[in-house]
């Protein structure tokens, strides 16, 4: 009986005499049969899926990096961890304030500029930055808008700086919490949801303020149509960047609550630059008091004036 080697040689035999008379010929194994319609099917399913995970930010390149122990950080109550947050170098920083003052359509902002490195760096100083500058720009502006009035005695209202730092930095931590929760719990519910972390969403939170920084010094301009076209015009680039970026997190959940998250993001987005807008520049002109008349016992009778 012809043995399994025996055969193999046999064919290859047969093989060689084939091309001998024959160059032209081709040869088939037996042994390595052709890919069948599955298999291609499946490769098309992981190209496709591959493609998902680019844009969302979500391919093995992360996993393979965390496996390999590339990302390992200092226990959180050392320095050394914080220190982390803010390695950042200053092309980084301005490349990532770039893509959020001019959004790239259909792109993802996590995926292009915060996921290979975040940080609070760029964040914080950009609220910080928001907050004097909103502060000073309202003083300035009732300033401008007095000028020139000779009962008007300018005070600088120190209290708005700790006012404009309440409001931005709490939204800026508070509002990335909530989102990063409920996408964490949706993600429990349904499993194609890519949830971000919590610092990538804060960091996107944070960049996406810059445009406000200089509509905030504009907003010292007199006139309430320049100061409301201004507003809508940082919202609309700030609020894109926020719906370009968490839209593909939560597309393949229920529409409803896709569009209501959505639609929460920019009101929320819009309630902060519109309150700010509001109390510190179109607020009310406050009374001022000019003293008429001195009375018998020393004391000063006044009259308001608007």
């Amino acid at each position: 009986m012809a043995t399994v080697d025996d055969l193999k040689f046999q064919e290859f035999d047969d093989a060689a005499n084939l091309l001998a008379g024959n160059p032209d010929a081709t040869t088939i194994s037996i042994d390595e049969p052709s890919e069948n319609p599955k298999n291609q099917y499946g490769l098309l399913q992981d190209s496709r899926r591959e493609e998902d995970d680019e844009l969302l930010g979500t391919d093995d390149s992360d996993k393979t990096e965390l496996l390999a122990g590339r990302k390992k950080s200092a226990p959180f109550w050392t320095f050394e961890y914080y220190q982390t947050f803010f390695d950042v170098d200053t092309y980084q920083v301005l490349d990532r304030i770039k893509g959020s003052v001019f959004p790239i359509p259909g792109k993802n902002f996590v995926r292009l500029y915060i996921r290979s490195n975040p940080d609070l760096y760029g964040p914080f100083w950009i609220c910080a930055t928001l907050v004097f500058t909103i502060a000073i720009s309202g003083n300035l502006s009732n300033f401008f808008i007095h000028l020139g009035k000779p009962a008007y005695q300018y005070v600088p209202e120190f209290r708005k700086v700790s006012i404009a730092a309440t409001a931005i930095y709490a939204y800026a931590w508070l509002v990335p919490l909530a989102l990063w929760g409920f996408l964490m719990w949706r993600n429990s519910k349904v499993m194609n949801i890519v949830s971000y972390s919590f610092l990538e969403i804060v960091c996107v939170y944070g960049y996406s303020l810059f445009i406000y920084i200089p509509t905030a010094i504009l907003w010292i301009i007199p006139q309430k149509a320049v100061r409301w076209i201004l507003v809508m015009f940082a919202l609309c680039l700030s609020g894109s960047v926020l719906v370009m970026t968490f839209w593909p997190a939560v597309r393949e959940d229920n529409r409803r609550i896709a569009l209501a998250t959505m639609v929460t993001v920019v009101l929320l987005h819009a309630l902060l630059a519109i309150g700010c807008l509001a109390y510190f520049f179109d607020a009310p002109d406050l009374n001022v008091l000019i003293p008429t008349a001195a009375a018998q016992n020393g004391t000063i009778v006044a009259t308001k004036t608007q």
